[in-house]
Parts: structure tokens; C-alpha cells; sequence
């Protein structure tokens, strides 16, 4: 009985093509969790006829956002970059912070974003603490006025 050999030798390559389909079931995953794990600080700003600021008193402004049930949140960017979130922070700390950064970058711009429902006594606290951190200026942000929406 003679047993025929098979002249089969190893596969010295790779089959990528379970790779492939591994990287675009990860693909599909990141592409459905992406919008869910994007957590922003919901503000309905109120709306005013003013021009935007020039963008050098606009470059990392500390921004601090209050939200309609009177939380507040720290970001650093652009007022635009502040509704994707920031730093949920209590009144004491915002202090604290602000003064630590004031005192490093005394130019820096301060922008508040408030919640069109908030009371204006808390938007005003909130300008009082920061003054009493060493704020000089501070900007209020608004949405521009929609011309559509107007009655004539």
C-alpha cells in the first residue's frame, strides 16, 4: 500500500477578508453610538440685532453656561463649541476657577450664555461672581434675531 502525498503545502498568506468584515461591523457600531455619546449643554439663547465679535477677542474664551434650571457649566472655546457641554460646576467653585484663571490670562475674554427662560437674577448672580473673581469684561451671547419670524 504506497500513500500518496499532498504535494498541499502551508499558506503563507493572510485571508484578510475576515479582517474587513470585522473592521465594518466596528464601523457600523462607532457610527450608531457616536450621536449618543454627544452630551451638550441645552441653552435656548435669546435672540438680538448685533454684530459678532472680530475673531481675535473671540480665540479661548472661558465660557460659562446656564442652563434653564440654573445649572451651571465651564467651557473653554469658541460660544459656538460651548453647546457641546462642559464642566458642570457649583457657584462657589466657578469663583475659584475664574479667579485662578484670571489671574494666569488676564486678557481672557468671559462669555455667558444663558437659557432665554432663566431669571435675570441669576444671570446677574452669576455676573457677580465673577467680577468678584476679577472679571473686568463680560459678554453676553445671544442667537442673531430671525427676520423670518418677525410680523410685519
Amino acid at each position: 500500500m504506497i500513500r500518496s502525498r499532498s504535494k498541499r503545502r502551508p499558506m503563507s498568506e493572510i485571508n484578510v477578508v475576515p479582517y474587513i468584515d470585522v473592521m465594518l461591523v466596528l464601523l457600523v457600531i462607532f457610527m450608531a453610538t457616536a450621536p449618543l455619546l454627544i452630551q451638550g449643554v441645552e441653552i435656548v439663547l435669546p435672540q438680538a440685532d448685533s454684530e459678532p465679535l472680530p475673531k481675535a477677542q473671540q480665540e479661548d474664551p472661558l465660557i460659562v453656561s446656564l442652563r434653564a434650571d440654573g445649572s451651571i457649566f465651564v467651557n473653554f472655546g469658541l460660544p459656538e463649541a460651548a453647546a457641546d457641554g462642559g464642566t458642570r460646576i457649583s457657584p462657589g467653585a466657578l469663583t475659584e476657577q475664574a479667579a485662578q484663571i484670571v489671574r494666569t490670562r488676564p486678557d481672557l475674554p468671559v462669555f455667558v450664555r444663558a437659557d432665554t427662560s432663566l431669571a435675570y437674577g441669576r444671570v446677574i448672580e452669576v455676573m457677580s461672581i465673577l467680577q468678584r473673581a476679577g472679571v473686568s469684561d463680560v459678554g453676553l451671547v445671544t442667537d442673531p434675531v430671525d427676520l423670518s419670524s418677525i410680523s410685519e
